[in-house]
């Protein structure tokens, strides 16, 4: 798409993407596309605000930790702040800009504040530290509301930025309990809700100067599949980052972290099985796996180790998945993304994840966060180079319907369901409104489990339970959900699936399934308060 020049102080914003992913030529204007100034708009909120929840995650833990790199890692928190200033004063003025810069680094500081309170076991501090958190909640939605011209509305900028303090809250809690799993568990529901909060904050941004963005849209499916694959490989980069980090030190979390790196490519495989059929995601899975997420382990320990030998053998490895991968891409995009450019793309890619542990390893942190932030950064041009060039692969796939001539619609606020309730507790919250269950969610064998019916019907989905078959049927529009007492296999639509854990019956007789299982099946983010045992369950509508 030809950019005019009144586009130009919005697409600052943009980032500055690699040659090698953005080599493949533009589309036809008619053609869907996935770079529009509305989808780099919102890949470059993705970007930022996903490294700020990963840097507060690993700031926060760090200092409860006394790491050597704790500093550093809350100076690139606090750098990733000042790096969203330019785009905002661009948007919004320099005072708007400064005034942006003084809630959010505030802030970060009083993150680093509870984290320390919390590891001096001072109540105090940790009641005053929680506050500043509320404070913050309070301010910026009312901030975000303002300068957005209420196209976001205070009520759901707070919602959202509740539901994100609670989670980083979470991942902090279970990691200081030192159940490491659910922490990472939890990191990567937080993380996947950055993008969503993004596309609510770019879409808000694009209705209210529609003329800066040439009248693209944010909410496409191709520029959904760009900030899919954003999502995916920035994901893989800050666990790759810290895992490598953490088994370098030794910690504890480190082999939760490569379970959590696990969870991350079996997302991409079911990706690419959604784009290439399973073959395509088994090639992949290969590849991906071998000479580059087990290699990076081999890279730590030859480093450690000071094995020079090995650690050049690693490197070759690296080189090999770098070529073998780039030609995958470009077979598999019929060389829509050209297997050379995507080749010098991710030489670049493994060359900055080494570049950023060495410096880690050698005890030079600073470099090592600014190098790990600019590898972070980079990789956001796969989903401008590789997903632009799927869209151009398949445009059936990704083509937006025409809509028919309508009079201009009345705009539809960006809104948000909240579900509230809490162990042992028979109150439902839903967006304010409180009613009484007749049962409780509850901990069991170390997984919390909900009410399915009071859940399901709190949403406004149907439910039926066939005592027979001992077995419930939820529906909700299109979709029919079938889940079987004590049994693991649950059905989505007629097709049989596996559940980590089965459903149980309560002394009440009442159907209850696992927290985690059944909010990622039905798309909600989900954040579990272990303090007072409060799950807070959201989804945009």
């Amino acid at each position: 798409m030809k950019i005019t020049k009144a586009l130009a102080p919005v697409l600052t914003l943009a980032l500055a993407i690699p040659a090698g992913w953005a080599a493949a030529v533009p589309a036809p204007a008619a053609a869907p596309t996935a770079v529009t100034p509305a989808a780099d708009l919102r890949a470059s909120l993705d970007h930022l605000l996903s490294e700020h929840f990963a840097l507060a995650v690993a700031a926060m833990t760090k200092a409860y930790d006394g790491s050597k790199d704790a500093a550093a890692a809350l100076k690139a928190l606090d750098q990733n702040a000042l790096d969203m200033l330019p785009a905002i004063e661009m948007l919004y003025g320099k005072a708007g800009a400064d005034e942006f810069g003084r809630i959010f680094r505030s802030h970060n500081a009083s993150t680093d504040e509870l984290a320390k309170a919390k590891k001096m076991n001072n109540a105090d501090a940790v009641k005053a530290a929680e506050a500043k958190v509320q404070g913050f909640v309070d301010e910026f939605s009312t901030f975000l509301a303002a300068a957005t011209a209420n196209n976001l509305p205070k009520a759901a900028a707070m919602d959202a930025l509740k539901l994100h303090e609670a989670q980083v809250q979470t991942v902090f809690d279970e990691y200081v309990q030192g159940d490491y799993a659910d922490a990472y568990k939890a990191y990567r529901e937080g993380y996947k809700t950055m993008f969503t909060i993004s596309k609510a904050l770019s879409g808000a941004i694009v209705k209210q100067m529609p003329d800066k963005f040439g009248g693209s849209s944010v909410d496409t499916k191709a520029a959904d599949l760009r900030s899919t694959l954003n999502r995916l490989v920035s994901e893989h980069v800050a666990l790759s980052v810290l895992q490598m980090q953490k088994q370098f030190d030794g910690a504890k979390d480190a082999s939760a972290l490569v379970g959590a790196e696990a969870m991350n490519t079996a997302d991409w495989k079911a990706a690419i099985a959604s784009l290439y059929g399973s073959a395509g995601a088994d090639a992949f899975e290969k590849l991906w796996t071998g000479d580059h997420i087990n290699a990076q382990s081999d890279y730590v320990n030859a480093v450690k180790a000071g094995d020079m030998a090995a650690k050049q053998a690693v490197q070759a490895r690296f080189n090999t998945f770098s070529k073998d991968f780039g030609s995958f891409l470009g077979t598999a995009t019929e060389g829509k993304l050209p297997a050379a450019a995507a080749t010098e793309a991710l030489l670049k890619h493994e060359s900055q994840i080494q570049m950023a542990f060495d410096s880690y390893a050698a005890g030079n942190y600073d470099a090592a966060y600014a190098t790990d932030r600019e590898g972070f950064k980079f990789v956001f041009g796969v989903g401008q180079g590789l997903g632009d060039a799927i869209v151009r692969q398949k445009p059936s796939m990704f083509a937006e319907a025409t809509p028919a001539p309508t009079p201009t619609p009345t705009p539809v606020e960006p809104s948000m369901t909240t579900v509230w309730m809490k162990l042992n507790s028979m109150q439902l919250n839903i967006n304010g409104g409180t009613t009484q269950m007749d049962t409780t969610p509850v901990m069991w064998n170390g997984m919390t489990y909900i009410p399915l019916r009071f859940l399901s019907e709190g949403i406004g989905a149907t439910v039926s339970f066939d005592g027979k078959a001992k077995a419930v049927w939820i529906s909700a529009g299109s979709d029919k959900l079938g889940f079987w007492v004590n049994q693991k296999t649950y059905s989505v639509n007629g097709q049989s699936m596996t559940a980590p854990a089965a459903p149980v019956i309560d002394k009440n007789g009442r159907t209850l399934v696992p927290l985690r299982f059944i909010a990622e099946l039905l798309d909600w983010n989900v954040a579990f308060a272990a303090k007072d045992g409060s799950i807070t369950l959201t989804r945009m509508n």
